[in-house]
């Protein structure tokens, strides 16, 4: 069967330009980076190359690039390293309703030590409330974290406005920006971010590697003992070929991003136009304008959406309901809930994200078996 793969935002093919940067440092450059011969210092430099190419895609500097093993381990370190460093200073931390679980469970875990966390709401297009912020903010607020761009909905926050905020009361601003690095253009410096979590697997690079960026200056607390691999702030042998891997995947989607954005964009509307012509009984969860390019998540009423996924699969289109970390869960997506969706329009949801690879007929086979599977499961209910 001819797989339809719409959950880029779950993870994506690796590119063949990716795999061939990488598999030297497999093979012939397989030397440890803190070895001294050959080898080694050539996997060492091939560390610091891919570290420019990172720090390309969000404009910083190299040095302001730490790998990590994935976006999570990268929301980890931001958000345990900067509660610890700043434990004297204060233990409040400002979040929102909607962030992934690397971030929500973070939170949760800092809150069983003493740390308070104010999670802020969102509107129904899945937006904060600047004044909400504003009006969170106290003495021993330490941390703001909120999220570039939501996995499910696909909604973008209104970012430099937040890090306003955050400069205002000399606050550090981090921002888990795993679905939207690669997919919209990401400037630190005039952004305002503090801190900011990637993943190789989002952006046509391998499983396994991820990166958080620190604005110089920013100190925390390290996340893993060990060595004194990345500025003695993760230790661990590194994942050479990992790195190298998201090294070139940043090149690429820096230089292709122009074109990646009008594409997907053209796909998204034209699918999203097509849902809401073809059938009945449908919401479109998050914002019309600010949201990601490759991004549709709707709401099939009278449907429930793992009978609707099962279908899909079996005509060999690949979706999903909500976040891939939370896929074991039978509860509705926190998300769709902090929206403002009931449980039984949240449970009927169908999150599609498109990647480089789809075409307008692949959007076309999926609507036209999304509106017999939708109508049949309609009929059965």
């Amino acid at each position: 069967m001819n797989i339809k793969y719409f959950d880029n935002a779950a993870t994506t093919k690796v590119k063949k330009e990716v795999v061939e940067e990488m598999l030297p440092y497999l093979y012939e450059e397989y030397g440890n980076p803190s070895s001294l011969y050959s080898i080694g210092r050539n996997a060492k430099k091939a560390i610091e190359e891919a570290r420019k190419k990172v720090a390309n895609l969000i404009n910083c500097m190299s040095n302001e690039i730490y790998f990590t093993g994935c976006g999570s381990e990268s929301d980890n370190t931001a958000i345990k390293g900067i509660a610890y460093e700043n434990r004297k200073k204060g233990k409040h931390i400002i979040t929102s309703k909607i962030e992934h679980p690397a971030v929500l469970h973070t939170c949760q875990t800092l809150a069983k030590q003493g740390y308070e966390i104010t999670y802020l709401n969102v509107d129904e297009n899945g937006i904060i409330n600047l004044t909400e912020l504003r009006n969170s903010i106290r003495n021993d607020t330490i941390l703001i974290s909120i999220m570039f761009a939501n996995n499910e909905i696909g909604t973008i926050q209104p970012i430099y406005e937040i890090s306003k905020i955050a400069k205002m009361h000399n606050i550090i601003f981090h921002t888990d920006c795993v679905q939207a690095c690669g997919n919209v253009p990401i400037d630190v410096r005039k952004m305002g971010i503090d801190m900011l979590s990637l993943s190789g697997h989002k952006i046509y690079a391998p499983k396994g590697i991820g990166a958080l960026y620190v604005k110089n200056g920013i100190e925390f607390e390290k996340f893993m003992d060990g060595g004194h691999q990345e500025k003695n702030k993760r230790g661990g042998t590194e994942n050479v070929s990992g790195i190298v891997g998201l090294g070139k995947a940043c090149e690429l989607a820096k230089n292709n991003l122009t074109y990646h954005m009008r594409h997907l964009q053209k796909l998204r509307d034209y699918y999203i136009s097509e849902v809401e012509k073809r059938i009945p009984n449908v919401k479109l969860n998050g914002s019309r304008e600010m949201r990601l390019p490759g991004n549709a998540n709707f709401s099939f009423q009278f449907v429930e959406g793992e009978s609707l996924l099962l279908k899909l699969d079996a005509k060999g289109i690949c979706a999903s309901s909500g976040s891939a970390c939370t896929s074991g869960s039978s509860a509705p997506s926190h998300v769709l809930k902090a929206i403002g969706l009931t449980d039984d329009i949240a449970q009927g949801s169908l999150r599609t994200t498109f990647g480089e690879e789809n075409t307008k007929e692949d959007i076309d086979y999926l609507v036209d078996n999304l509106q017999e599977i939708v109508s049949n499961l309609r009929e059965m209910s």
